[in-house]
């Protein structure tokens, strides 16, 4: 019997199914990373605007004559 045969017998169910980060929670350990690649190009997103918003207030408004920043 080779290998991938002991496998799916032991496994039975499971076999051929992603691993759960923990058994009791339905997240997979592709799902968990995919999330944290969406979590980290957002946060680099909120950071860009929060820069751009800064620009803004700070040099471009003013520069236009929208407001003055003492």
């Amino acid at each position: 019997m080779g290998e991938a045969k002991r496998r799916k017998s032991t496994l039975g169910d499971q076999y051929g199914k992603e691993p759960r980060i923990v058994p009791w929670l339905p997240i997979t350990k592709s799902q968990s990373e995919q999330f944290v690649k969406w979590t980290v190009q957002g946060s680099w997103l909120g950071i860009g605007f929060l820069i751009v918003a800064w620009l803004t207030v700070r040099f471009i408004g003013p520069a236009i004559g929208w407001w003055e920043v003492n």
